[in-house]
């Protein structure tokens, strides 16, 4: 693993380079321990950043940590067995043990390549489980964990940096791309773009340096009010027709869907615009 992205002391970014199904990863370091941040897709992808967080480390104690239970960013801490102490808010961890099989299932039917990066995958099990706050002394720095309740997921949780105003947000937030719905009725069904904008919208009032999204590029404060006001206008656009009495699901999925384009026509990620509108419909009061 050569890519990496420091953007302070002791604080270091693998980034996913705007690549499908890679997350951005962080290593988080103090006197007497590190910190890794997410573990990507599987034991073959979690290998290289086990060794790279070993080597960054030094002989310092390892923590691990996952942003949300999605495969990409959890399926992959069975590496760090034995090497490192994971700890995830309660509510992630129910989602690990609940809902676990059924995405590995669904993230292997989505390919071979995919189906290959998930041979082996043992469903995590947490070494330490917090309910709704942690703060981790790592040495001389301290990183605190917040579980944010129901919005990506059930299971949601953010990473905050103090001492250098940085923040990984996981899926709650992802750079040059559309906020990703896993609303799968009747499988899973956790998604809420209600809360999810109350959830950004704290996280806007924390107003954080830096921000590292789940998928895309590591910026500023601007990514949070990005997200927040796609958001508004999904829920707004979509409600508005639903209000209307427009009947037809499909003339509501497909005026907001080519609204929302037109809104960001960079954007990746256009196949989630349909989940949201329907998670958004679900919703409509």
């Amino acid at each position: 693993m050569t890519a990496k992205l420091e953007i302070a002391t002791e604080l270091v970014v693998l980034p996913n380079q705007n690549t499908d199904l890679v997350p951005n990863i962080g290593i988080i370091g103090g006197r007497d321990a590190v910190l890794v941040v997410d573990t990507g897709l599987g034991p073959r992808n979690a290998e290289p950043v086990l060794e790279f967080a070993t080597e960054h480390a030094r002989g310092r104690e390892l923590f691990l940590t996952t942003t949300h239970f999605h495969p990409e960013h959890a399926f992959g801490a069975q590496v760090f067995r034995g090497r490192a102490t994971y700890l995830v808010n309660r509510a992630q961890a129910d989602d690990l043990a609940h809902k676990g099989l059924g995405y590995l299932d669904m993230f292997r039917g989505l390919g071979p390549e995919i189906a290959g990066q998930l041979e082996g995958v043992e469903i995590p099990v947490p070494d330490l489980v917090y309910e709704e706050s942690h703060t981790l002394d790592l040495g001389g720095r301290e990183v605190r964990l917040r579980a944010t309740g129901r919005a990506h997921s059930a299971g949601d949780q953010v990473v905050t940096v103090p001492d250098a105003g940085t923040v990984f947000t996981g899926d709650l937030v992802e750079s040059g791309q559309f906020a990703i719905f896993p609303w799968f009725p009747p499988h899973d069904t956790d998604v809420s773009g209600t809360r999810w904008i109350a959830v950004v919208e704290r996280l806007i009032e924390d107003a954080p340096v830096q921000v590292v999204p789940g998928h895309g590029d590591v910026g500023g404060r601007e990514l949070l009010i990005e997200v927040r006001d796609y958001l508004h206008l999904l829920r707004d656009e979509t409600w508005r027709r639903l209000d209307a009495g427009t009947d037809n699901v499909v003339d509501v999925v497909d005026e907001v869907r080519a609204a929302m384009i037109a809104y960001r026509p960079g954007w990746r990620g256009r196949e989630w615009i349909d989940t949201a509108i329907a998670c958004f419909t679900a919703e409509h009061a």
